[in-house]
């Protein structure tokens, strides 16, 4: 009673002192690392023994008559769980299997007495340890929620700089995005065909209907081009009431099918709720890009196809050749 959880009393360390080898240790000798394995318990004589855990327990310097090391005594050839080094100048006996076997049949009852409050110890240690180990985990499974949480913020922070806040479309910055990763998507059997929308007459829409009607047509022809694009194809919102659409064709020809398909889909809008009379056309440009140009060169020259439509009268279609 009284004693320290490792502490001996003086007749267990008579006992083990008679049975066990004496060992003189320097300070800082390793008498055994973590992971290694043995299957000698060490009683301390004089002197002290740091036990190292490595952050799983903490550490302990514990002092003559304290014994550590039991574990491997009691079951086996066993991987140390932490290292003992000496503190200063120590004097230790080390307890083999055969040394304990032979005290057990000397002193059966006082070392069962012995094992029954080291394995008692253990199992203590052996839940402190666990509850470590689920703290651990607890602290490291909130750590991952907050880096996942702080990785979708961070994706829907790029989202929105790239989006469109009307039309949910990609905008001039999500598109140059979209442009020096060309080669992520790139079909090489295709060319890029860049097509430049422009809404006919919208200032008209807005001055008649007002600038919830024109914000209601500038989605709903966003929603034309969207479904015009496929998976790889890219749909924008360059500003005010000018769209593109950046994709992947074989031909002029299949460029203009792309182009025809958002004019008649445009043409074929209505809005009963907010304006029955109105009716809305736009004008298309485009051309099918060079590799080796830039976007300055692609846009200039779509844009070029574009003042023709709208030269034209707008309502229509012109694809470069």
């Amino acid at each position: 009673m009284g004693r320290l959880p490792r502490q001996l009393s003086a007749r267990e360390m008579a006992l083990f002192c008679s049975a066990g080898r004496r060992l003189e240790l320097e300070p800082g000798h390793a008498v055994f690392h973590r992971g290694e394995y043995g299957r000698s318990m060490f009683v301390i004589v004089s002197g002290r023994v740091l036990l190292e855990f490595a952050g799983d327990l903490p550490d302990k310097l514990i002092g003559p008559e304290e014994y550590f090391g039991e574990l491997a005594l009691f079951v086996g050839n066993h991987a140390r769980s932490g290292s003992a080094l000496a503190a200063e100048p120590c004097v230790v006996h080390a307890l083999d299997p055969g040394g304990f076997e032979t005290l057990l049949q000397r002193e059966p009852l006082q070392m069962a007495q012995f094992m029954l409050r080291s394995f008692t110890y253990l199992v203590a240690s052996e839940r402190q340890l666990i509850s470590n180990y689920k703290r651990r985990n607890e602290d490291l499974m909130r750590t991952l929620d907050s880096l996942r949480q702080t990785r979708d913020q961070l994706q829907l922070a790029r989202r929105q700089v790239c989006t469109d806040d009307l039309t949910g479309l990609c905008n001039r910055r999500g598109l140059y995005q979209f442009l020096e990763n060309t080669t992520e998507v790139r079909d090489r059997s295709l060319q890029f065909g860049l097509l430049l929308i422009d809404v006919d007459h919208f200032k008209q829409i807005n001055d008649r209907n007002g600038h919830l009607t024109g914000d209601e047509v500038l989605c709903a022809i966003a929603s034309e081009i969207q479904a015009a694009a496929s998976a790889t194809d890219l749909p924008c919102r360059l500003g005010g009431d000018e769209f593109a659409l950046l994709t992947q064709v074989h031909d002029r020809h299949d460029l203009t099918a792309h182009a025809m398909r958002i004019v008649e889909g445009v043409r074929q809008l209505r809005f009963a709720k907010s304006a029955p009379q109105l009716t809305v056309s736009v004008s298309v440009g485009g051309n099918v890009c060079r590799d080796d140009d830039e976007w300055s060169v692609w846009y200039s020259e779509a844009d070029c196809a574009l003042y023709h439509v709208k030269g034209s009268g707008g309502d229509g279609t012109h694809v470069m050749s």
